[in-house]
């Protein structure tokens, strides 16, 4: 069997300041590295035999943290956030203010969105699914660990538990926050833990937008 923790980064700026932040590299800020600091510690007894991340450095910084120094990071670029073009690092209510249908998608039916720019949920969904499997087939047993964004694991989640549209705002995963997956041959893959939020002192919860 195989154990996968499932690991979105800790806070940015851009969470802190309500922007839509896609694939611009806003760092951890220091509440962040906190949050990041405080996941290592709560999974310090967990023994990992390969940690991966998306490329941004708010991933792979929460990445190094819980590695601490026992492994090295290896970055997938399956598990590189949604591009969202002309939206990466507008504040949302300007994007509300500026674009009121297209925010009503986002807001109810994310996975309907489409505009020039955009990875849609549909293609973010299959290409991280496609990586995930990558590495359920190089890992048939033991743990890792893949270190991502919260617009990459939602529809993830939602392809491993095959669940239609609309999707997205079902499931909730806080920064810093984890999920747990068992994989075995026969079976597939089993949820055990979703949005492990516990030991996060100060989050924002990013329920809508």
């Amino acid at each position: 069997m195989l154990e996968i923790y499932f690991v979105r980064h800790g806070e940015s700026v851009g969470n802190r300041e309500d922007r839509f932040r896609g694939r611009h590299d806003f760092p951890l800020n220091e509440n962040g590295i906190r949050q990041a600091h405080a996941l290592r510690d709560t999974l310090g007894d967990v023994q990992f035999d390969a940690i991966y991340s998306s490329p941004l450095s708010r991933t792979l910084k929460t990445a190094e943290i819980l590695a601490d120094g026992k492994l090295p990071v290896l970055i997938d670029e399956g598990f590189n956030n949604i591009s969202l073009g002309d939206w990466e690092n507008k504040l949302k209510s300007e994007i509300e203010e500026n674009y009121p249908e297209l925010w009503r998608l986002w807001t109810t039916e994310p996975e309907k969105l489409a505009y020039p720019g955009l990875e849609t949920l549909d293609t973010v969904r299959r290409r991280s699914h496609a990586a995930l499997m990558n590495l359920v087939r190089k890992h048939k047993e033991g743990r890792i660990a893949v270190v991502s964004h919260r617009a990459v694991l939602k529809p993830l989640f939602a392809a491993i538990l095959n669940m239609s549209a609309p999707y997205f705002w079902k499931i909730q995963i806080d920064t810093a926050a984890y999920a747990i997956a068992e994989h075995g041959l026969q079976k597939g893959f089993t949820f055990t833990v979703i949005n492990q939020n516990h030991h996060l002192s100060d989050f924002i919860r990013e329920d809508l937008g």
